[in-house]
């Protein structure tokens, strides 16, 4: 079993993708894991954390500088063989597609043309009821319309109830908007 001591890289060669290691760093960390790849000019060692494969592998990137010991446990097969690596293209696909869709709908959420106060009661409103932007006019549940300025008296539409609740939440946020001060932080 090699051994190294005292965070001294210079035996590098130790670090061939495939080897399994034991190490402890200098901040007291201690896990095992196998070589991916080493990058001699960063001094950075790609390590896949145990030595378990399967679709989710943890990788660590630790700077061999941090390395306090390490010991050899033995040498296995290249850790991104692509005989042994699968990648389901369906799950990346519909990953990218949820990705895509949730990005379409924050940026829905988002007002053209509107002040940064306007956009904070739209966050507020929206907090607790279904709202979406037409123009610069807050729709609130279909029905509700709030339009610039963004005060009480600019609420129309709806049932005497939803327009009531949507007052309510924008006086709300309007008061905390000048509680936080003209820098809005």
């Amino acid at each position: 079993m090699a051994m190294m001591e005292g965070g001294d890289s210079s035996n590098a060669e130790e670090f061939a993708v495939g080897c399994l290691l034991s190490i402890r760093t200098t901040l007291g960390d201690e896990f095992e894991g196998q070589v991916v790849t080493f990058d001699r000019p960063s001094n950075i060692l790609v390590l896949q954390e145990g030595f378990k494969h399967g679709p989710r592998r943890n990788i660590r990137l630790l700077k061999a500088n941090y390395i306090k010991d390490f010991t050899f446990l033995g040498q296995a097969q290249d850790p991104l063989d692509p005989h042994d690596c699968y990648v389901d293209l369906n799950v990346l696909q519909s990953r990218e597609e949820l990705a895509i869709r949730q990005a379409e709908a924050d940026a829905e959420r988002i007002g053209v043309g509107v002040t940064n106060e306007a956009q904070s009661i739209f966050d507020a409103l929206s907090k607790t009821l279904p709202v979406r932007w037409d123009k610069t006019v807050i729709v609130v549940m279909n029905e509700v319309r709030v339009s610039s300025p963004y005060h009480s008296e600019c609420v129309i539409g709806g049932t005497p109830a939803a327009n009531d609740r949507v007052k309510k939440v924008l006086e709300f946020e309007r008061k905390r908007l000048q509680l936080r001060g003209p820098g809005g932080q």
